[in-house]
């Protein structure tokens, strides 16, 4: 298991997260990172403080606040929920510890594999094609081109932020610019990290289902395909065994739930109010014909909201599919087969596939494609509202 999330390791430990990293630079480390999310997110709010705030200003600045809030929360709760973060690596590394069948090892690392695959390319994908880096040629290139043709008269810089420093913007450009692309950065590679983890995490969880489905098929297989007299025991304990892992699958994702609910709650509003200013800063740039430089900000805010709600949903509809085919494949074995003793065991896993399971929120949003389509459906209309008030 830990070659497959070495990765996500890696990740965590850049921005201080490891669980298991206690060293006094960890918590220098998480401390600076802290201060570099209060300060980028605080500094656009005391834009208010020093500009007219019409409805077009208040909602450029927080269609670029509420996702840097979305990401700060998110790192917050990682901190805080540390112990929890560090009980799921010990429980999955349990799990995998018990397994003694090779083809069990064998589905769990599958799943291992997958969350490292996406993890590595989640993680490339971010940063080449990372807006900030778009910013800083945009910023950068009215330097460049005065200093090699050398363009009379001045030009006025701005940050790809609105931010108040109450200092002098224009002398110290550079020192301020670098400051919200750190920022920038740093707020990547939180999401990046977090979510890849809790991503890894349900993956497992769905190795877990079918190594359950697994269990009950071969032992049905095992079971028929005897001569008498028959191992009812083997048969029995194999499904004792599915059930087993099963309910520790489930207890998994319910710790997951209960660790990280209030901070999803959160992620959900910030993200649905976030995808919606930008999608209404987008079509306002586009309208007036505006500055491209004006428009990246925004597009890749909105892109980035969809991109994550989409993947949160995912693996919440994957679990609940891998919940659901541990129930269907049960049902296309010949239990029918077995002993009246076991066949009552059957029929009661078979009955408790009836109760639907999912990664929920409260009991009001569950985990899967139907609840992205409601997200992203919600935020449209907040944009379609605020179209039709402007």
């Amino acid at each position: 298991m830990d070659k497959n999330f070495n990765f996500n390791q890696i990740l965590l430990l850049i921005i201080g997260l490891w669980p298991y990293q206690k060293s006094k630079f960890a918590q220098i480390r998480y401390i600076c990172i802290f201060i570099i999310c209060t300060t980028g997110i605080l500094f656009q709010f005391t834009a208010f403080l020093t500009s007219n705030c019409t409805a077009d200003f208040i909602i450029k600045v927080l269609s670029s606040v509420f996702p840097m809030i979305s990401v700060e929360i998110k790192y917050i709760s990682f901190f805080v929920n540390n112990k929890a973060v560090k009980y799921l690596i010990n429980y999955l590394q349990c799990i995998y510890a018990n397994l003694k069948d090779h083809n069990e090892v064998i589905i769990i690392e599958k799943y291992g594999s997958k969350a490292k695959r996406y993890t590595i390319a989640l993680t490339i994908t971010a940063l080449m094609i990372a807006q900030a880096l778009i910013h800083l040629i945009v910023q950068m290139w009215p330097s460049f081109c005065n200093i090699i043709v050398s363009i009379n008269g001045s030009q006025k810089r701005s940050l790809f932020m609105v931010t108040e420093y109450f200092i002098n913007q224009e002398k110290y450009f550079y020192f301020l610019f670098l400051h919200m692309y750190i920022f920038y950065y740093v707020g990547i590679f939180i999401i990046i990290a977090t979510g890849t983890s809790l991503y890894a995490y349900l993956q497992y969880a769905c190795g877990m289902f079918k190594i359950a489905s697994y269990r009950i098929e071969s032992a049905m297989e095992i079971y028929t395909s005897q001569k008498i007299p028959k191992n009812e025991n083997l048969l029995h304990k194999s499904i004792i065994y599915a059930i087993d892992i099963q309910r520790r699958a489930i207890s998994f994702c319910e710790c997951i739930q209960t660790t990280f609910e209030v901070t999803f709650i959160f992620l959900i509003a910030f993200g649905v109010l976030a995808l919606s200013l930008n999608i209404f800063q987008v079509y306002q740039i586009l309208s007036s014909g505006r500055d491209i430089e004006e428009l990246l900000m925004p597009y890749f805010s909105s892109v980035s909201c969809i991109l994550y709600m989409f993947f949160a949903n995912v693996i919440g509809q994957e679990v609940t599919d891998h919940y659901n085919y541990m129930y269907d494949t049960t049902y296309k074995t010949q239990w029918y087969l077995a002993p009246l003793h076991i066949q009552k065991l059957v029929i009661f896993l078979l009955q408790r596939g009836n109760k639907s399971f999912g990664l929920s929120v409260c009991g009001l949003f569950v985990s899967s494609l139907e609840c992205f389509a409601t997200l992203v459906n919600t935020s449209i209309s907040y944009f379609i509202v605020m179209y039709s008030v402007r």
